[in-house]
């Protein structure tokens, strides 16, 4: 799906001129957002919306944790497909499994070392947790996205 109809199909929800509305933006700029934007053809009817323009970042940027921090925000986490799977998918099988065993030990080694000295978990600690976590949750889905797909079969 393109942005664009992601866009129109958000709008459609409440409406454009109600979403609009709730932005303090004109009804006419998220009409723009809802067609199709031509990046070459300066003549075309829409208007590059925030989704092409947040893709455009993290693009240029290579920095997902803008992306992230949306999910975040509406309760959710930003995962990326996996890599490909070598030719030898019982050594990938191995080092993912290593990877995930690691990770989890990092995220309790992290919480051990923020109460250890006083029994509780200071703001920068959490912080320090939240992004052990949130490295964790992406090995944890690449690995079973890669199960769900078959990788790890016998070929």
């Amino acid at each position: 799906m393109k942005s664009h109809e992601v866009l129109r199909a958000a709008a459609d929800v409440i409406g454009v001129k109600a979403l609009a509305n709730q932005l303090k933006l004109s009804p006419a700029l998220v009409y723009k957002w809802c067609q199709e934007s031509q990046h070459e053809d300066p003549d075309s009817s829409g208007t590059r919306n925030p989704l092409d323009r947040m893709a455009e970042i993290v693009r240029v940027t290579g920095h997902t944790a803008v992306i992230n921090w949306v999910c975040h925000e509406v309760g959710g986490f930003f995962v990326r497909n996996p890599l490909p799977i070598r030719k030898d998918t019982e050594a990938e099988l191995l080092r993912t499994t290593q990877v995930l065993i690691q990770e989890f030990g990092d995220l309790l080694s992290t919480v051990s070392r923020s109460i250890e000295d006083d029994g509780r978990i200071a703001s920068n600690e959490a912080d320090r947790i939240r992004d052990k976590w949130e490295l964790l949750k992406y090995h944890a889905e690449s690995f079973v996205v890669a199960c769900e797909s078959g990788c790890y079969q016998d070929k």
